[in-house]
């Protein structure tokens, strides 16, 4: 008796567990993805091990976008199993829960199971993605994301877009109705009044423009950018008379109103799923995400083309750059050419992150825009309210107030503190004896790099005046008086200010000093120019002579003004006739060479005057001779 009772009780287990699992596999066939994770789940309270039960909780999981939650499923198939796609799933779930370590020992255990070159490709991928997610920098390392908490519900809501002062978003906050797949709320379109980022969260309506119809998912809207064209994805119907995938609609204002939605070419076939739709800023393109055959994998990026008639066609495939063996969706093209869009097929942290492409020296470069913006998580759906400083995107990330939640990003990049250059100038004039005395009313110029006045002015009795300065730039300033040889002199502030990180307070003066000397202007006095040698015997220009000829030509370019005598001068050894000759030949070497330099060669007359005009009479030593080989120049006449 007691045996006939337990062996009923068997036949009633495994009839329970029976019906269990084929009610569960009608639910995994119909999509109805969170329905048959509940029903797999009783029969694994009684049979943890089931492999069955396993398989299909785990995939139900994945094909519901919550692949990191079926890690224990796809570690306990592998234990009845190995196969490449238990341990390639197990990577992926891995993953996205931000176990970077053992999601690449999966990886590389399931290439141990295959041996076709596209899965080992596929596994390498994940593989190389992993092992450069430590170079990955924020591109706005200043920008910080917050939950937009008033605006987002315990349910969904995601992909926000803003048209004519509205913030237009997804949510599954109106209760009509749960979608199997899932198990949350279907999806409807609403909106509310937005300045920027700060939402009228008090009045929050359904789209105005047509009504959103119940039981199915409605959402990723999009509007024209004159805002007579809205494009919006629709369907998960549980009507079988209803289209079988999901579609883009769209609805055109005309006569004063929005017209009931159609649906739009560019879908191509009702079995392709096609959605997350985006205008370019012209409204002449039409960019969206299909899982239509002939992609590259997953979803793919397209872009159709605005016909004559309104609708969108030639759709065509993003390409290679763009688009990866993974998923890709929510594009977001801006005018400036940059092109935002969210992937898990690029190198990133978890599951969707969002991606920026740009041309950079001719080729299409994709980055990921960083840890402060993307996580382990789902992060897609951004949107520019004033790019690059703030905007929305969408994140299903821990900590949220519901599943999918909009959050908000503001630039908090510190304001560069404020360093302001003072140069403080001192004119002063030499004096007949050799000393140096104060300048008054010495008109200084300032010039930049490219030769443009930025600022000028007299110095006071005190000789004194001052210029602000830029930091790290080169200046030249030109000093002159009536009597004087007018001046310039380069001046930089490089390295002599400090850094933005060493500055301290929040406005740091710094004051740096620089005098001025000017040399009386006198005609027919003579002015050595030193260091101004010649070989011996030779009237060639040695090139440290050029050094000492090139200052004579920047007081000629200072002082268009004067015409000057060059002359050269022998010492007191050899004839009268060779010495002379000599003296000649290196007075015109040297104004050919000035003249070599840009001067007029009229402004310069070329004066040998052998040892006529000696120094010291009687030179003994070779200091004393040198004294006497001396070149000099005197300014002869002054023009107006």
């Amino acid at each position: 008796m007691k045996r006939s009772c337990f062996s009923i009780l068997i036949v009633v287990f495994f009839a329970a567990c029976t019906s269990l699992q084929q009610r569960g596999q009608n639910q995994f066939s119909a999509g109805e993805y969170q329905m048959a994770i509940s029903t797999y789940s009783q029969v694994l309270e009684k049979e943890p091990e089931n492999p069955e039960a396993n398989y299909y909780v785990a995939e139900s999981y994945r094909l519901s976008n919550r692949v990191e939650k079926a890690a224990p499923y796809y570690k306990q198939l592998l234990e009845h199993e190995e196969t490449f796609e238990n341990y390639y799933y197990k990577g992926k779930s891995l993953k996205d829960q931000g176990n970077y370590d053992e999601a690449k020992e999966a990886f590389i255990a399931s290439k141990k199971w295959t041996n076709d070159d596209k899965l080992h490709r596929l596994a390498d991928k994940e593989i190389n993605n992993l092992q450069v997610l430590e170079e990955i920098e924020p591109i706005w390392p200043h920008h910080k994301l917050e939950n937009y908490e008033l605006l987002n519900t315990a349910g969904i809501d995601y992909a926000p877009v803003m048209s004519d002062n509205y913030l237009y978003f997804t949510s599954s906050r109106s209760g009509g109705g749960i979608y199997p797949a899932t198990g949350q709320g279907y999806t409807q379109i609403y909106r509310a009044r937005a300045e920027g980022i700060k939402v009228d969260v008090q009045n929050v309506q359904p789209l105005p423009e047509f009504r959103n119809e119940p039981g199915l998912n409605q959402g990723a809207i999009a509007i024209s950018p004159d805002g007579n064209t809205i494009v919006y994805a629709r369907g998960n119907t549980a009507s079988r008379k209803d289209l079988p995938e999901v579609s883009l609609f769209a609805s055109y204002f005309r006569g004063g109103g929005f017209t009931e939605p159609i649906y739009m070419a560019a879908n191509d076939e009702p079995t392709y799923w096609n959605s997350t739709p985006a205008f370019s800023p012209d409204g002449e393109t039409l960019y969206f995400a299909s899982n239509r055959p002939g992609g590259h994998g997953g979803t793919d990026l397209y872009k159709a083309s605005k016909l004559a008639n309104g609708d969108f066609g030639n759709v065509q495939n993003l390409g290679p750059e763009i688009n990866t063996a993974g998923n890709e969706l929510f594009p977001r093209p801006l005018s400036n050419g940059e092109f935002y869009f969210a992937s898990d097929g690029h190198p990133g942290f978890g599951k969707l992150d969002i991606f920026v492409a740009k041309e950079e020296n001719g080729k299409t470069v994709v980055k990921n825009l960083g840890p402060n913006i993307n996580s382990v998580a789902d992060d897609f759906g951004i949107f520019f309210t004033d790019y690059p400083k703030e905007g929305f995107i969408t994140s299903n990330r821990e900590g949220g107030k519901g599943d999918d939640d909009i959050y908000f990003f503001q630039d908090f990049t510190p304001k560069p503190k404020v360093l302001n250059v003072f140069l403080n100038v001192t004119t002063k004039g030499k004096t007949d004896d050799g000393d140096e005395e104060t300048l008054p009313q010495t008109r200084v110029a300032l010039y930049d790099e490219d030769n443009q006045t930025i600022d000028g002015n007299f110095s006071n009795q005190n000789g004194r005046l001052r210029f602000q300065l830029e930091p790290n730039q080169s200046f030249t300033m030109i000093a002159s008086k009536n009597g004087y040889f007018s001046k310039s002199i380069p001046y930089t502030t490089d390295g002599k200010t400090p850094s933005q990180d060493e500055l301290i307070q929040d406005v740091t003066n710094v004051v740096l000093d620089t005098t001025i000397v000017l040399e009386k202007l006198v005609l027919e006095r003579a002015i050595v120019l030193e260091n101004i040698y010649y070989d011996l015997d030779k009237a060639d220009i040695r090139p440290d002579a050029a050094e000492e000829l090139d200052k004579l030509v920047q007081i000629l370019k200072d002082n268009p003004q004067i015409r000057i005598e060059l002359s050269s001068h022998t010492d007191a050894r050899a004839s009268d006739t060779y010495n002379d000759r000599l003296s000649q030949r290196r007075a015109e070497s040297a104004v050919e060479y000035i003249v070599s330099q840009g001067i007029d060669p009229d402004r310069m007359e070329a004066k040998g005057y052998g040892k006529r005009q000696l120094i010291i009479e009687d030179a003994q030593t070779e200091e004393e001779h040198q004294i006497n080989r001396r070149t000099e120049f005197k300014v002869i006449e002054i023009t107006d």
